[in-house]
């Protein structure tokens, strides 16, 4: 299923970060970093959620805005913790999401969606993720020292906040594909990339059939997080399924990171890492003329612990947002 918006604007975007994400090749284009992971606080929870509230903070700033009409925010956290303080802080009218790594698109075609439609004039969309805080709630804290697969990737630390609206800016957000839940029966719970290059297949196929478009419309496709081998196995499936050739296409989860000096394993991934390089270089790319159509495509997991522990395989989800230069 895909929208096509009318006038619907990305205003302003803020990306606070933590120190891996700050060490990496993308450190000049976050507004905030931090050096160590507790971000000052005394908890990884605590920390992702100051980290979630910053950047709500810049981007107010940013945009030159006291708030907005709604707040749409998820994370990996149970009950979404992180989202709901800072929702209570902001004191908006709020929509708590969760689509996994999936989330930060999924609350832009929600939010376009609201806008496009009359029912609030703007919209802050944001995600966070926290490597501590995730690694200890899915698979075990990073405290244990087990080791990991080469196909696992490292989940990104930080949080990214959008502010879109009717207001006319120089970036457009086109249209926007909502994903199906895909599942081929994987349950390596390290293997991510392997279960959702199937759901980035089906919603890019789904959204260049919608929008009668060829694979060549776009100057950057790009995924949330799929790492080296789920990059591989998207490029490889998309010519198998599909017969399209993935050339302009690349993952925010190999473009965070510095992969043969950090250790990140395949790279990166969580609900922050499409933003953190979306909203940064990419956007920078766009205005700076080098880029005029970009489809970004946040990818998810939508991994249970409990369901995995009794052998079930892990579901995954992708949603899509064109963005486009306004000339």
């Amino acid at each position: 299923m895909t929208f096509k918006f009318k006038n619907v604007y990305l205003n302003a975007t803020a990306t606070v970060t933590g120190p891996y994400e700050k060490n990496g090749p993308l450190s000049k284009y976050f507004d905030k970093s931090f050096d160590n992971l507790y971000a000052n606080e005394k908890t990884f929870e605590l920390a992702e959620t100051k980290m979630l509230k910053d950047s709500v903070d810049i981007l107010l700033g940013k945009a030159n805005e006291k708030g907005a009409d709604v707040f749409l925010s998820g994370d990996l956290l149970n009950q979404l913790v992180p989202s709901n303080l800072t929702a209570l802080s902001l004191k908006i009218p709020y929509f708590g999401l969760y689509n996994a790594c999936a989330t930060s698109m999924e609350g832009l075609l929600l939010g376009s969606t609201l806008i496009d439609s009359g029912k609030v004039k703007n919209a802050i969309c944001s995600v966070s993720s926290h490597n501590c805080s995730a690694e200890k709630q899915f698979r075990y804290p990073n405290e244990y020292g087990g080791s990991k697969p080469k196909v696992a990737t490292f989940t990104a630390t930080g949080a990214a906040s959008a502010y879109i609206s009717k207001t006319p800016s120089q970036i457009r957000i086109e249209s926007g594909t909502v994903g199906k839940v895909m599942d081929l029966g994987i349950t390596d719970v390290y293997n991510m990339g392997a279960v959702m290059a199937p759901a980035a297949a089906d919603t890019l196929y789904q959204h260049l059939k919608d929008m009668k478009r060829d694979i060549n419309y776009y100057d950057l496709i790009v995924t949330g997080d799929l790492g080296i081998f789920g990059k591989q196995i998207l490029r490889d499936y998309m010519k198998e399924a599909y017969n399209m050739d993935l050339i302009k296409y690349n993952d925010c989860g190999i473009m965070l990171y510095n992969l043969n000096e950090q250790p990140v394993y395949a790279g990166g991934s969580g609900p922050v890492c499409c933003p953190l390089v979306s909203y940064s270089v990419i956007l920078d790319r766009m205005k700076k003329g080098e880029l005029e159509k970009v489809l970004i495509m946040s990818t998810g997991a939508l991994h249970s612990p409990t369901l995995v522990n009794q052998k079930l395989s892990i579901p995954s989800i992708c949603h899509a947002i064109s963005l486009e230069v306004v000339k």
